[in-house]
């Protein structure tokens, strides 16, 4: 029992981790049917839920384990409870679609398990071998999911140029960890801290490139410019609840890991990594508003929004401080609950001919289905940045913490991008109220109408009472050390 009670900080990746296993054994016994593969998928529904259970009723004591490998802070758990919850509705936005494309096999949930657990290692990494442990984890199931339609031509193109790409930024983190450990002696976050901190820290050459590497390893992971290539073509070729898994969970579990290295491994290199910082998420904004004017698919085009938002959410982090992160978590929750409605309104966009992708073809939703209309156009909204919606508000905390830092020039570019981005989500709403109604889409049913339904309330409501995310926020970023 007391070897068990060891253990329990980390209980939920247990979990996770033994409901992936078990689960991928149900399957192999089990009838290859797309009714089986869906219960499945509901069993990993389940898996995700309980282990969210235990991570939030257990009481938060901050810990190490494993030699400073895994750290148990409320920074982690914050990020954990997000990846979790992104995982489980984005599983729950893939029945309906895959079962009618007979493509619900049951190693979908469990790739989708295991890709989890690779993301909850990432939140709480304590150094370079626990990091690049859950990422490659992550990745490797990522890979297998771009590609899982393997009768479809664009979805093994998208796994494979993902797998490519991954590879070559792995190698190069790789490479970065490398030089870290031989200039410091150490892979722990804590050592390399001391060294980055001590009076040849910034005058290290080693350490500065060795940083250089690592962060265009991450960066290739949260999609930010000029590391983004992969992005629109993995978007639009893999299937649609699987593009809706991509910019969810993983997303933010990268975001959270590449706070965290920064904050903690390297605060005695800020100004160096701050400049860093500040580039890309420059270049993010900049190219995501720009590159998305001229797009047709909605799911290409989504894929510059997201890489549009990871530029936003990195000014919070170029600011270097508690305020800045908590303005990251905050537009990470935001993003997480603006990005799984609309790809729930993407999956909603349907006709017996089959799932469409083709903006115009949304026009005259509004005369044919309004709560769709309205959903989706609550949701560009809030990704444009409207006021009072959630959106507004998670822009508002990051350009906040941006100006307290004086770092007023970096803001002043994201209220110019964020006009600029405003164009192309509501050219979206122009053609949904305005344009010449086409044929109207199929009903809206089970967890797709529900999701859909409740990140539009979400955005909409959310100026009514911000404070349980502000303050949970601000505990975690306070949490980080």
């Amino acid at each position: 029992m007391n070897v068990l009670a060891n253990y329990a900080p980390i209980y939920p990746e247990l979990i996770v981790a033994s409901g992936g296993i078990l689960l991928m054994l149900w399957g192999a016994l089990r009838p290859d049917t797309d009714a089986e593969g869906e219960l499945t998928g509901w069993l990993a529904v389940l898996v995700l839920v309980v282990a969210a259970l235990v991570l939030a009723m257990r009481p938060l004591l901050p810990q190490v384990l494993f030699d400073r490998g895994v750290v148990i802070d409320g920074f982690g758990r914050f990020f954990k409870l997000m990846v979790l919850a992104g995982s489980a509705f984005a599983l729950m936005l893939s029945f309906d679609y895959m079962r009618r494309a007979k493509a619900m096999h049951f190693e979908l949930p469990v790739l989708v398990l295991f890709a989890t657990v690779g993301m909850m290692m990432m939140v709480h990494a304590g150094d370079l071998i626990s990091l690049y442990i859950g990422l490659e984890l992550q990745s490797l199931a990522l890979y297998v999911l771009a590609a899982i339609r393997r009768d479809d031509v664009r979805s093994s193109e998208s796994g494979l140029k993902y797998f490519v790409l991954g590879a070559l930024s792995s190698g190069m983190l790789l490479y970065g960890a490398s030089l870290l450990y031989g200039f410091t002696g150490s892979t722990s976050f804590a050592t390399i801290a001391a060294v980055a901190q001590g009076t040849q820290g910034a005058g290290n050459i080693g350490l500065i490139v060795g940083l250089v590497f690592l962060l265009v390893g991450l960066a290739f992971k949260v999609s930010a410019v000029p590391f983004h290539m992969w992005t629109p073509d993995v978007y639009e070729g893999a299937p649609t609840p699987i593009t809706a898994f991509f910019a969810a969970a993983p997303k933010m579990a990268a975001m959270a890991l590449l706070v965290r290295v920064l904050m903690t491994a390297f605060p005695g290199l800020t100004p160096q990594w701050q400049q860093i910082i500040t580039f890309v998420s420059i270049l993010s904004m900049v190219i995501g508003s720009l590159a998305a004017i001229g797009q047709t698919n909605i799911k290409r085009l989504m894929a510059y929004s997201s890489i549009g938002h990871v530029g936003f959410a990195l000014v919070g982090l170029a600011a270097a401080t508690p305020e800045g992160v908590q303005g990251v978590l905050i537009y990470m929750t935001i993003y997480l609950v603006m990005t799984l409605g609309t790809f729930a309104c993407i999956l909603a966009m349907r006709r017996d001919g089959g799932q469409v992708e083709d903006i115009a073809e949304l026009g005259g939703v509004a005369n044919t289905n309004l709560w769709l209309a309205f959903a989706l156009a609550m949701l560009m909204f809030s990704l444009a940045g409207i006021p009072p919606l959630a959106g507004f508000w998670a822009k508002w905390h990051v350009f906040l913490a941006a100006v307290n830092a004086g770092l007023w020039p970096l803001a002043i570019i994201g209220v110019i991008a964020s006009v600029i981005g405003a164009y192309y989500y509501l050219r979206i709403v122009k053609v949904m109220f305005f344009d010449e109604a086409k044929a109207p889409f199929l009903p809206i049913r089970g967890s797709t109408a529900m999701i859909m339904s409740a990140s539009a309330l979400f955005v909409l409501l959310y100026v009514v009472y911000p404070s349980p995310l502000v303050k949970s926020a601000a505990a975690a970023a306070a949490s980080l050390r």
